[in-house]
């Protein structure tokens, strides 16, 4: 970038999954879209809020097809490309499939950035792919009043080894593999307030990819996962029980936090996006009265390319555990379990 270039951040009105549509718009959105024909083939569709499409090509091979893309959440163009790759490859993770190939999304404000700079969005793109050992086979791009890029991601599973975030069950001990406030520290961040050690933190969340997905569709007890992102904790939670319609019990002191984001949240530090989560699906989501509100705004912080959800049977629990651990994933924590009853989330 060059010194008379904006900072990407300054030409987006959001940034990472903070961008996403409000959960209760995007319903009302839908509401309104016909429903697809029914299709043998089809095994996961639009109908229950998953992460990615499912296709059965043949008795041995499933298809996973997914998209996703936004607006920077950081200037630096590179880590911006890199974040966005990860996102996106993270659904098709969270399927418990394997990645085999990727499109790239690219939206730019051509003349307002630099050839340089939009080079170095799509050289962070490639290097997650690069790291997850799989090409950008292709892709399209346009001018753009804001900065966009993403990904379709394309994956394979076997049909019998497809999660989705609807099959929990009651019993349930619930794993989360990421710690919590990438919300939080990209708000800070533009406010100037983000230190190095709480950027660098940010990063490295972000650039994770979920690998564990397709080794734990092989994990005897794990019966459901999703991904946290921008619905925040308790959004992709309330997903997990009305898929499965029981109640998800969440433990507000179990996940882990990532560096500074405790601190800055109950400094007042929040994305407008926490604010549009809670009012989208606050009714459906059991909250101990005496819960300090940076406390919830953590618990609906959108997460982008945030960690795995999984909910296993309590013996499968230390295998889970040992899995995620030894893959590299240190602030993994046992967050909740699933209960009978009606499909809401509940904090304790």
């Amino acid at each position: 970038m060059t010194s008379r270039e904006p900072k990407l951040t300054s030409l987006a009105h959001g940034g990472g999954c903070g961008c996403k549509i409000a959960p209760d718009v995007l319903q009302s959105i839908l509401a309104g879209t016909p429903q697809a024909a029914p299709f043998a083939a089809l095994m996961v569709g639009a109908e229950t809020s998953d992460d990615a499409a499912v296709w059965r090509l043949n008795h041995s091979q499933a298809l996973v097809a997914t998209t996703d893309f936004f607006m920077p959440m950081v200037d630096d163009p590179f880590d911006f490309g890199r974040i966005a790759a990860t996102n996106a490859l993270s659904d098709v993770y969270a399927m418990g499939a394997t990645p085999i190939f990727t499109l790239a999304l690219v939206g730019m404000p051509v003349g307002r950035l630099s050839i340089e700079t939009i080079g170095k969005v799509l050289e962070g793109g490639a290097a997650v792919c690069a790291a997850a050992g799989i090409p950008i086979a292709g892709g399209h791009s346009i001018d753009s009043l804001e900065p966009i890029y993403g990904l379709v991601a394309l994956g394979l599973v076997h049909p019998d080894l497809v999660l989705t975030n609807r099959t929990a069950r009651p019993g349930d001990v619930l794993i989360l593999t990421k710690a919590l406030g990438v919300g939080v520290l990209s708000a800070a961040f533009k406010q100037g307030r983000l230190g190095t050690s709480g950027y660098d933190a940010l990063i490295a969340s972000t650039t994770q990819l979920n690998t564990p997905g397709p080794r734990l569709s092989t994990v005897s007890g794990v019966h459901a996962v999703t991904d946290v992102t921008g619905f925040g904790l308790l959004g992709h939670a309330l997903e997990m029980a009305r898929g499965c319609g029981a109640t998800v019990e969440i433990d507000a002191d179990a996940p882990d936090w990532l560096p500074g984001s405790v601190d800055l949240a109950k400094d007042g530090v929040r994305t407008g996006a926490s604010v549009r989560n809670w009012s989208a699906y606050g009714d459906a989501v059991s909250l101990h009265s005496e819960t300090a509100d940076w406390r919830r705004d953590l618990l609906t912080d959108p997460q982008t390319s945030g960690g795995l959800l999984i909910a296993v049977a309590p013996a499968g629990v230390q295998a889970v555990m040992d899995l995620v651990m030894g893959m590299g994933f240190p602030s993994a924590r046992r967050v909740g379990r699933v209960i009978d009853g009606s499909p809401i989330v509940v904090v304790r």
